[in-house]
């Protein structure tokens, strides 16, 4: 699960840079106001999950969460088959 949090925050973190590049060259600002915090909130998620102890009763639905978020970059070489939830 440690990879799949370390992928999603790496395609987070390659989305802000490329909506960034994008408002910046095309005057990209209402693609920036409806996906960066889209990013930031799974970002959160992200972060929160590797905090969270796994004890935690709220684990496993974060877990299955960040699952079903990761599929959106079922397209990218590095996702790996065995994150799908």
């Amino acid at each position: 699960m440690d990879d799949l949090v370390e992928f999603l925050v790496a395609r987070v973190m390659d989305d802000n840079h490329a909506y960034a590049y994008v408002a910046g060259t095309l005057g990209g600002e209402a693609l920036l106001d409806s996906h960066l915090p889209m990013l930031d909130l799974i970002e959160q998620l992200a972060h929160d999950y590797e905090a969270m102890d796994p004890s935690d009763s709220r684990s496993a639905g974060l877990e299955y969460a960040l699952r079903v978020l990761g599929q959106s970059y079922a397209e990218h070489p590095a996702y790996q088959q065995e994150w799908r939830p």
